[in-house]
């Protein structure tokens, strides 16, 4: 029996949604352990679109156990707007079937404002932030004023912990010129939804260890990617959290010894949303192509993907960063219609050659990618499921992206579709 964390190994949106339900037919236990409503998970399921933000994907499975542990900031209202969302298209979702950390800290509406009037002051300094008010919420989590799941339970208890966030949040207003935000209204709406979020709290850490004596199989989901980690991304242009492997040990209350495996989801080229540096972007008719075939608009925000060549020395980074054991490729089909296809294995940084990206987020914007080129394959791998049955130079193109990466293949996506997979290595299995 193994344990598997699963992680973007790029800038998030690499796929994780389909690959973590793919892999829940065999876990009893998928768990969401950071981030928050900014992560955006589509599922594709006998054509049905499952659009999930903050639930963990094996939600739509039957029979499984859904977790969001601590380490997830959750905004409460848009949490019973998923759940309702979700129900209307046949998923059940009960407290048999979720279970939301006591411990996990609330988004709450001046986090969003407070969001919204960060970005706009910040004119072409932005960080291009979903403004769903992740980043002031972590914020509070860290200097020890926020509200959590648990304060819900005690009126009393809830009064003094609003009076202590809203006099730092009301301090920050006043001096940017904005209106105080009130208390009691707020404490009212709390109040009125308090029931129908504390009938799926739990002790997360104390269900996980009973999962554990029970020989469970346990999924941790990992949300955007090891490139947006607040401290091995690309800085200040990254999320709020920590997005690597070992986040699922904090974010879930469970210890390091409960990982056994650990799941890199990298698409076949690359994508970010937002601002920041980007090496291997293509602002010309390639990218607007691949962005078409893989419809990369992001899922929470709609927004437009920037696209790119597969950087192999941002990802080979990546996974020593966050203990990757193998990797899920996706997309590949996106690729099938190129001539040429290229790898990112070096940069330049003012006439000195890299084999890593720099920390620094100047020389980040000046790195110049140096590429390997590989001929295109211009047919169709859309649901081919035996990695023998793929054009010889998307097998090529495969072997040499696993050889420059160090690290092994296990599976290839070829299409959205749950069972469009070539299973290499099973991680539950191994």
């Amino acid at each position: 029996m193994k344990n598997v964390v699963v992680v973007g190994s790029q800038w998030g949106d690499e796929g994780k949604g389909k690959i973590v339900d793919w892999l829940s037919s065999e876990a009893d236990v998928i768990v969401r352990f950071q981030g928050g409503h900014n992560a955006g998970h589509t599922l594709v399921i006998d054509s049905i679109v499952y659009k999930l933000r903050l639930l963990p994907s094996g939600i739509v499975r039957k029979n499984k156990i859904s977790i969001i542990g601590n380490g997830v900031v959750v905004d409460p209202w848009s949490l019973l707007d998923e759940i309702d969302e979700i129900k209307s298209k046949g998923v059940e979702v009960n407290p048999d079937n979720l279970i939301l950390s006591e411990a996990a800290t609330l988004i709450l509406p001046f986090h969003k404002e407070m969001d919204e009037i960060r970005e706009d002051a910040a004119g072409k300094s932005k960080i291009g932030t979903t403004r769903r008010g992740i980043g002031p919420a972590y914020e509070d989590k860290i200097g020890r004023r926020s509200i959590r799941v648990m304060d819900l339970a005690s009126e009393n208890n809830l009064d003094k912990r609003l009076d202590v966030v809203l006099s730092h949040h009301n301090a920050i207003r006043k001096g940017l010129g904005k209106t105080e935000f009130k208390k009691e209204q707020l404490k009212k709406d709390l109040l009125n939804i308090a029931p129908q979020i504390l009938k799926f709290s739990q002790p997360v850490w104390k269900k996980i260890d009973e999962f554990k004596s029970q020989k469970k199989k346990i999924l941790f989901e990992g949300a955007q990617g090891v490139l947006l980690d607040v401290d091995h991304g690309t800085y200040p242009f990254v999320t709020s959290s920590n997005t690597v492997a070992s986040s699922a040990a904090t974010g879930s209350g469970c210890g390091i010894n409960s990982i056994n495996y650990v799941l890199g989801i990298t698409k076949a080229y690359t994508t970010r949303v937002g601002e920041g540096p980007f090496p291997t972007e293509l602002t010309d008719e390639i990218g607007d192509l691949l962005g078409t075939r893989g419809k990369e608009f992001g899922t929470v925000t709609s927004r437009k993907r920037r696209c790119g060549w597969f950087d192999g020395v941002l990802v080979r980074q990546t996974l020593k960063i966050s203990g990757i054991d193998g990797i899920a490729l996706t997309k590949l089909d996106v690729l099938d219609e190129l001539d040429e296809i290229k790898m990112c294995i070096a940069y330049e940084i003012n006439g000195k050659k890299y084999d890593y990206l720099p920390a620094s987020v100047d020389d980040q914007f000046m790195a110049k990618p140096i590429y390997k080129s590989f001929k295109g394959w211009k047919s169709s791998t859309v649901g081919i499921k035996k990695f023998e049955k793929l054009p010889e130079n998307a097998k090529n193109y495969i072997k040499e992206l696993e050889k420059f990466i160090e690290t092994k293949i296990s599976s290839i996506s070829t299409s959205p579709e749950r069972n469009d997979t070539i299973l290499i290595q099973d991680p539950f299995n191994l």
